[in-house]
């Protein structure tokens, strides 16, 4: 049996802040995936928009807020500054969205994104977006650095997937996280470091995934010399 948190208040708040970081909701959504009356959902946001985690527009729909940029990059903060240009240079090179993630429990979380100056249309990865690290590239490529004991349960066919993403190096995923998206991801191994991982999202792209992770790889080797010595 599952324990109740120590303070269910908080412990909404915090969930709210998660789903949060899915996209904008209504007052209305934010209650119904909290499974709380409208009155309740209503005050903990206002408690988060007092602190500036949260931010609603004039339509009345709730975003996190510029607060929460500030903490976010306070976490790993060496590893986001070595990566920001790397993910640059990459997002730049292929006009696609490239990102930094990392373990979370049982979920890939995104830390840090950076989308392409020069590009008709793109896919937008928030900071903050998490997924489960069964599905999708970036899961892939931390799964493929943990020992196996270490996974939650996965089905034979995942397993038989990371097995190739070690051989060959690089992961890739389509229509798992995101209905139509792409992506290729690479392991990016730190010593002390939670599992992390470099990858790119799309929709279309004309660069074969081999070369997007070859490049990626070379990123992730720049990343981690520059943080090892």
């Amino acid at each position: 049996m599952v324990a109740a948190p120590a303070s269910q208040t908080l412990s909404r708040g915090i969930r709210i802040l998660e789903i949060l970081a899915d996209g904008p909701l209504s007052i209305d959504e934010v209650a119904t995936r909290l499974e709380v009356h409208r009155s309740i959902a209503y005050r903990l946001l206002r408690t988060l928009e007092d602190h500036r985690l949260v931010a609603r527009d004039a339509a009345g729909l709730a975003s996190l807020g510029p607060r929460m940029a500030a903490l976010a990059a306070g976490v790993a903060h060496d590893l986001q500054a070595e990566a920001l240009p790397e993910l640059t240079a990459v997002a730049n090179e292929f006009g696609l969205t490239a990102l930094l993630a990392v373990l979370d429990g049982d979920e890939c979380i995104t830390l840090s994104s950076v989308e392409p100056r020069h590009a008709v249309a793109n896919v937008a990865q928030r900071p903050g977006a998490r997924h489960p690290v069964t599905v999708g590239a970036p899961g892939k490529a931390i799964l493929a650095q943990l020992p196996d004991a270490e996974w939650p349960e996965v089905s034979e066919a995942l397993r038989a997937e990371i097995a190739v993403v070690r051989e060959r190096g690089f992961a890739t995923s389509h229509d798992e996280v995101i209905p139509t998206v792409r992506s290729v991801a690479v392991p990016l191994v730190l010593r002390g470091k939670r599992p992390a991982t470099l990858a790119v999202v799309h929709a279309a792209s004309r660069f074969e995934d081999a070369e997007i992770a070859a490049r990626l790889q070379r990123s992730a080797r720049a990343i981690r010399e520059s943080l090892e010595g």
